[in-house]
């Protein structure tokens, strides 16, 4: 489905790589879980959707860190590619998130070379662009040991060759690779016999292919939405979750049955002429070989059945690091090379974990059992530290409170890896610490799992939140016009209240929560609202609504201006 949106200009400048770079990592959160469940090749192991939302996710941050160190100036078209590329590199998860790293490298090596000056920042016309996605499937190409047609080689070979001789602009050349990768991607059951006995497209395809989306609407402003793989006939079928949603799903289909047992992958700082003596040797060892990057920084996937092996040539060529090995099929798939030799700690059986804005909300959240991920002021936290925190927490089950409607793709993310390494992970999608202080309230750790979540669910949804906010500039609201320096009364997540003091305007918000009723208030005040403000408030409540409690918090450096809850 394609929705028209206001025109843009259509060259790519390093503006537009930082929108193509979020519009695809939610791109693919969206199609995270029906990718995973149509991935059959090379392994049927469910996570090629995950590892490119985990890849993307890492060049996203990279190129957002590459803005955040030129402010209030902005990176050069150049710089922000590089800045893609390599944070594609180093975050790069499973064969298809390796192969889309250096598609992306290909790219930036065009885009880097080809800027022109002009404006804030430099851009590239639509030629160059054609050369660049030309470039990207070749590199891909050559960086895989045994290439195989109806994978996602092939679809990015089909975009190239859509786009070039385009004759247009940017907008005009990404929208000619995107319908020329659909087109190829509908056509992978036919060239690769495993996906035509699952009735599935290529996951790393499909992949690729809201990647591409993402560009053509960073660079138009169309939404473009892909044909959903549901459609698949064959052993694909669809299936309703107990929340409504429509999944996909298809039955085991092994992608190369008695295949190696390990896939090994880790980054490793070496040269030319090492890495192709590795990649030789990584050749005799296993299959599904993949060595990505250059100039001193490789990426290097392989499957093999001696994993040891793999990691001895690594040492051999160079320095390996970040070494992961994933044991197909077994219980605790993540593993690293290195082993301790301590016995295990014994896992507790159940564990929250919960993002949260502020120290003060950070020891309230402590002090209630819970494992906790900071959410700093314009940096939210990535997939990986939400994982980290749930191996923090040494749990055989973890409730995940996110806290933010901003973060549900990365949460769902981080449950997916955790879930591979044997955790049994719940994601409750609290879009606000109050609704995240209410399912902790009503938590239980000694009752059945799924009791717990559901109580706790519960507890978070008859929560509703709202937030006091300053406005940085002036803009549009569903509340009229603000201006800079306007106080800002949202109510679950929409501005709807406008004002120039804090404590009316949190009166006015208040008012309107309470307006559907509530028995419970919860106010988290920010680091620079006194406590006045909050007596305020408990007075208003307290000769308003008769019968209605309320309960303060600091919220302490980093936290909202004032968050409120009531349920």
């Amino acid at each position: 489905m394609v929705k028209e949106a206001k025109q843009v200009p259509q060259n790519l400048d390093a503006v537009a790589v930082r929108a193509w770079c979020r519009l695809a990592l939610d791109a693919l959160g969206r199609a995270r879980e029906e990718i995973d469940s149509i991935n059959v090749y090379p392994v049927a192991d469910g996570d090629t959707g995950t590892n490119l939302y985990l890849t993307v996710e890492s060049a996203s941050q990279a190129v957002d860190a590459a803005f955040t160190g030129h402010e209030p100036a902005l990176p050069s078209l150049a710089e922000t590619v590089r800045a893609m590329a390599h944070g594609a590199l180093i975050g790069a998860r499973g064969n298809s998130g390796t192969i889309l790293s250096q598609l992306l490298r290909g790219m930036a090596q065009v885009i880097g070379a080809q800027g022109v000056p002009g404006g804030e920042a430099d851009h590239v016309e639509g030629p160059v662009l054609e050369r660049a996605l030309r470039q990207a499937a070749e590199s891909a190409y050559q960086a895989v040991a045994h290439p195989v047609e109806g994978t996602v080689l092939t679809v990015a070979t089909a975009a190239a060759a859509a786009a070039t001789g385009t004759g247009g602009d940017c907008g005009a050349v990404a929208r000619a690779a995107y319908d020329g990768a659909c087109a190829a991607l509908d056509a992978t059951p036919g060239q690769l016999a495993v996906l035509g006995r699952a009735g599935v497209v290529d996951a790393g395809g499909r992949g690729l292919v809201a990647v591409l989306g993402a560009l053509t609407g960073a660079l138009s402003g169309e939404s473009l939405t892909p044909r959903s793989t549901a459609h698949l006939k064959g052993s694909l079928h669809a299936r309703v979750d107990a929340d409504g949603s429509e999944a996909v799903e298809c039955d085991d289909v092994p992608g190369e049955e008695g295949g190696p047992a390990f896939e090994v992958i880790y980054l490793l700082e070496a040269d030319d002429a090492a890495v192709t003596r590795l990649r030789a040797r990584l050749d005799r060892l296993g299959d599904s070989l993949v060595v990505v990057g250059g100039d001193g920084l490789w990426n290097v996937h392989v499957h093999v059945d001696d994993a040891g092996a793999a990691v001895e040539a690594g040492v051999e060529a160079g320095r390996p690091h970040r070494i992961r090995i994933t044991h197909f099929g077994a219980d605790d798939a993540h593993t690293t090379a290195q082993r301790s030799t301590a016995p295990p700690r014994e896992r507790a059986q159940r564990a929250v974990v919960a993002v949260v804005p502020g120290e003060g909300l950070a020891g309230l959240y402590s002090e209630a059992g819970a494992t906790t991920v900071p959410a700093r002021v314009g940096e939210p936290p990535a997939s990986g530290e939400l994982v980290d925190a749930i191996r923090r927490a040494h749990a055989r089950e973890v409730v995940l409170l996110p806290n933010d409607a901003e973060l549900r793709h990365t949460a769902a993310a981080a449950a997916e890896q955790a879930r591979t390494e044997g955790v049994r992970v719940a994601l409750i999608p609290t879009r606000s610490a109050v609704q995240g202080i209410a399912a902790l309230a009503v938590h239980e750790p000694d009752r059945r799992f799924d009791e717990d979540v559901v109580a706790m669910t519960s507890a978070a949804g008859a929560t509703r939140y709202g937030e006091l906010a300053v406005a940085e500039r002036q803009s549009w609201t569903m509340a009229g016009i603000c201006q800079t320096g306007d106080v800002l009364g949202l109510i679950d997540g929409d501005v709807a209240v406008i004002g120039s003091e804090v404590a009316r305007t949190a009166v006015s918000v208040l008012d309107r929560m309470l307006s559907a009723g509530g028995e419970m208030v919860t106010l988290v005040l920010g680091e620079s609202v006194p406590d006045t403000v909050a007596g305020h408030l408990e007075k208003h409540v307290r000769e308003t609504y008769l019968a209605v409690d309320t309960v303060v918090y600091r919220g302490g450096r980093q936290s909202a201006l004032l968050l409120i809850g009531v349920e």
